[in-house]
């Protein structure tokens, strides 16, 4: 799909574009730019070819990484190092669209995870806020700064609410505070478009993903592995507070009790994107309609 948008494109009955059809699919809650910036994204080059060659590459190393990890768990790692590569691969490497994606995610999840704190603790969960409009901001930590506000606020929540011995979640759309979810995508500054940014979202997740398993502890990988799965508890809180379900069909990164393989972090990373989009455009759809 090139950098065109979904109207741009001329449906042909006989041989029509599946990035197209989902592209004008209107059954889930993803914000129409990042769902254009992801299916350009499925269309490229650089997925067709590159993705299949990277992918068991990438998974080799990961196990490989994870052995080593066996017998030096804490030694030669560096958050900071990790960052900086990341931050360098996106600037000089990565496609405009999945850098797009990236920011996006972090600036949702902050404001998915206020909303919620907003509205179900009265605001008194601790919070460390990501809002990275530039690519050079993820560079402080953001990565794993990331994984720890989703396991702060699901734990801090677990004792709020256990303090309060609170039996319903719900409220009324009227007493709901939606202060927290604002539109941001004017704030991300023009991201880098040279001939050398060619690389998709999957691909360069594919890649990253082994770096995240190289510097960092073999506890600190777990866990942001094993993050991975805890979508659709932040999405049940969100469900029970607009007495909603229809979003849990769509928001499935399921049994955060029985953790998945790591090998696999890579694709689950995709799908953790997917379904922040998801409920993030829930959210907002609950705003727009009430």
């Amino acid at each position: 799909m090139s950098n065109q948008t979904t109207l741009d494109i001329q449906h042909d009955p006989l041989n029509p574009d599946p990035w197209l059809a989902l592209a004008l699919d209107k059954s889930t809650f993803f914000e129409q730019s990042a769902k254009d910036a992801l299916l350009r994204n499925n269309g490229t080059w650089s997925r067709r070819i590159l993705l299949p060659i990277i992918r068991p590459f990438a998974r080799v190393m990961i196990a490989l990484t994870r052995f080593v990890r066996l017998f030096i768990p804490r030694t030669l790692t560096s958050s900071k190092m990790l960052h900086k590569l990341i931050c360098w691969g996106m600037t000089n490497f990565v496609s405009r669209d999945a850098n797009y994606l990236i920011l996006r995610h972090f600036t949702m999840g902050s404001q998915v995870l206020r909303f919620l704190n907003d509205n179900l603790a009265d605001g008194q969960l601790s919070s460390r806020p990501l809002k990275p409009y530039k690519i050079k901001d993820l560079e402080d930590n953001f990565f794993v700064q990331h994984d720890l506000n989703i396991y702060n606020f699901i734990t801090e929540l677990g004792i709020y609410l256990q303090d309060k011995e609170l039996r319903s979640l719900s409220k009324a759309i009227s007493d709901i505070d939606f202060s927290a979810i604002e539109d941001f995508n004017d704030r991300i500054e023009a991201l880098p478009n040279k001939w050398h940014n060619f690389l998709d979202l999957q691909s360069a997740i594919e890649l990253y993903t082994p770096l995240f398993a190289f510097f960092l502890s073999r506890e600190d990988f777990e866990r942001a592995s094993n993050s991975l799965q805890l979508d659709e508890t932040v999405a049940i809180y969100a469900a029970t507070l607009f007495e909603k379900t229809e979003i849990l069909s769509l928001v499935n990164n399921k049994h955060p009790m029985v953790p998945l393989s790591t090998i696999e972090a890579g694709f689950r990373l995709m799908l953790h994107g997917v379904d922040a989009e998801n409920l993030y455009g829930f959210i907002k759809y609950i705003r727009d309609n009430s």
